[in-house]
């Protein structure tokens, strides 16, 4: 990089803009301006690395600014200890100063970075929670789609769920706070069609959901798993992701690696995914690594192994299963293959 500028937050700082920045590869999660600085300078590790990336999207506009931020949303590659590669970061940094200079707001810099490398687009889902979001955060209103969600919930049964946009599903899924949108989404969730509550819970695992949703969300889970109706438990479980404490993920966890659906593939990606900071819980990790161990397809394990062990907080909990001598033996044999590959 420049003489004078050595981090992507010096690089915002001497564009005189403000900025923000979120991990955008699990739960959409705010990431302190003290911790990036942190991350930066490779004194800790990123928190929520995703198939060896970082995935985050900085948000900045120009102080005297009215229109809406600008967003970057990078893919940085991480190390074998989930540091940031630092040789990666210069070389995103150089290439937008070289593109645009310091100047990072304005129509010139409209489109500079669009084959940049390291520039990335998130899935639908992210890309619209992400959207409703920041429309919050900053006080904007929603989108034009919002207010035929709000009225298809108030009677989903008589309403065409097909005239929904996911834009208009993710705004409010963020407003939950609004109007009565909250007891209008307990009362008519058992109503709601696959293609609705699908997208509704892929949405609610980015928000700080109240305890009634949370209740009512563990209660249908459960019903899910007597019934062993895979897809709702999974949403209910991608919905809980969000819960005022992590003792609701873990319960539901819980019950799932009790009943039928334990084995099923996705149903484990999605604790791996939503549900990874409850394995630090030693019972809970092992019993979820015995489930994943007896997957027959090549290399799933291995996949989940490597997700798992990446994250920093759980890390020393996965390497102390490795030397665990209660193993069964087909998680022996999964993880002999870890080290025979």
């Amino acid at each position: 990089m420049t003489h004078n500028i050595a981090t992507l937050g010096e690089l915002l700082a001497a564009a005189g803009t403000q900025w923000r920045v979120y991990d955008i590869g699990r739960r959409i999660t705010k990431i302190d301006k003290q911790e990036f600085a942190q991350i930066e300078q490779s004194t800790r590790p990123y928190p929520y690395p995703l198939q060896r990336h970082a995935h985050i999207a900085i948000q900045f506009w120009d102080k005297s600014a009215t229109q809406d931020p600008y967003v970057w949303f990078l893919k940085l590659p991480l190390d074998e200890q989930s540091k940031l590669v630092l040789a990666s970061r210069d070389h995103f940094a150089n290439m937008v100063i070289e593109a645009i200079g310091t100047q990072l707001t304005g129509e010139q810099a409209q489109g500079k970075l669009d084959n940049n490398p390291y520039v990335f687009t998130p899935n639908a889902n992210k890309l619209a929670a992400f959207n409703a979001l920041m429309k919050v955060e900053l006080k904007r209103p929603a989108s034009q789609y919002y207010e035929a969600v709000e009225h298809y919930f108030s009677a989903p049964l008589i309403h065409d769920w097909q005239t929904l946009a996911l834009q208009g599903i993710a705004d409010f899924a963020m407003r939950l706070n609004h109007g009565n949108n909250l007891a209008l989404l307990q009362q008519q969730f058992t109503a709601l069609p696959e293609q609705v509550q699908q997208p509704l819970c892929a949405m609610l695992e980015h928000v700080a959901i109240p305890v009634t949703l949370s209740e009512m969300l563990l209660r249908q889970l459960q019903n899910a798993l007597e019934q062993q109706h895979q897809g709702q438990a999974i949403n209910c479980l991608r919905a809980l992701s969000g819960a005022p404490t992590e003792a609701f993920i873990a319960t539901a966890i819980d019950a799932i690696l009790a009943s039928e659906l334990s084995s099923d593939t996705d149903v484990l990606l999605t604790i791996s995914g939503r549900g990874w900071q409850t394995l630090t819980h030693s019972e809970r990790l092992f019993a979820f690594l015995e489930q994943t161990a007896q997957v027959p397809l090549d290399g799933f394990f291995a996949g989940i192994f490597a997700d798992l062990v990446a994250i920093p907080t759980l890390r020393p909990h996965v390497l102390a299963i490795l030397r665990a001598p209660s193993r069964s033996d087909s998680l022996s044999r999964a993880i002999g293959k870890l080290f025979s590959a």
